[in-house]
């Protein structure tokens, strides 16, 4: 099972171009049925008035925009403020537009780490993920693999991503589906109690939030 620093595509000397970059092909075949929908759709939505270009393209920059930052933010203040963590753990997806993130209408569940219980995010069916606060999933979450595995034989696959856990701490793995998204809040690292909220934050990855790893240590 990959990690984090196999989350970028290695290349062999024979892979790479003249100019000594990776070689990508060009992605100017025909369009799938897929992309003359969405197409078809955008246009009608512009005419009709319902949207307008600028709008559609901040939307885009605004999707772009998510990234694992927006959940550590989250993590790092239920760290610091045991009121906001109450919240967070009772309702997250209202917690989290508290601090100005948009999840949509998504039901967001947050799962707390204690030293009895490490929780594990999974999607089973495809490739369902709190993108709002984390970006875009990394590729080995969409893989049969890990959707299976993960299931099956959680303890196996955190080992592979070099978390052994001892075996009084029991595992649960949440199956994440269209309408509900989860997250992990991991446990706050032992020595980083004066660390200011911002701070925090940088100890906060992503796999600690997905449950295939842990916050760094400062």
């Amino acid at each position: 099972m990959p990690h984090d620093h196999h989350d970028h595509d290695h290349f062999h000397h024979e892979g790479m171009s003249p100019s000594g970059h990776p070689y990508r092909a060009d992605n100017d075949g025909p369009l799938t049925y897929w992309q003359r929908m969405e197409i078809a759709i955008r246009e009608l939505l512009i005419e009709k008035g319902q949207l307008t270009p600028a709008e559609i393209s901040g939307q885009i920059d605004a999707m772009d925009a998510r990234s694992p930052a927006n959940g550590a933010a989250v993590v790092a203040r239920a760290w610091v403020d045991p009121a906001f963590k109450a919240r967070l753990l009772s309702d997250a997806a209202s917690a989290s537009r508290e601090m100005g993130f948009d999840i949509g209408p998504l039901n967001l569940i947050a799962v707390e780490n204690t030293p009895q219980t490490h929780n594990l995010i999974v999607c089973t069916l495809c490739s369902c993920y709190p993108r709002n606060l984390l970006g875009l999933p990394p590729d080995w979450y969409k893989t049969r693999e890990y959707r299976s595995r993960a299931v099956r034989e959680p303890r196996a696959v955190l080992q592979e991503f070099g978390l052994d856990l001892p075996d009084t701490v029991t595992v649960r793995v949440h199956d994440s589906t269209a309408d509900m998204r989860y997250i992990v809040l991991p446990a706050q690292p032992e020595g980083s109690e004066d660390m200011t909220e911002a701070e925090l934050a940088d100890l906060v990855t992503r796999d600690s939030m997905i449950g295939t790893g842990l916050p760094r240590q400062p």
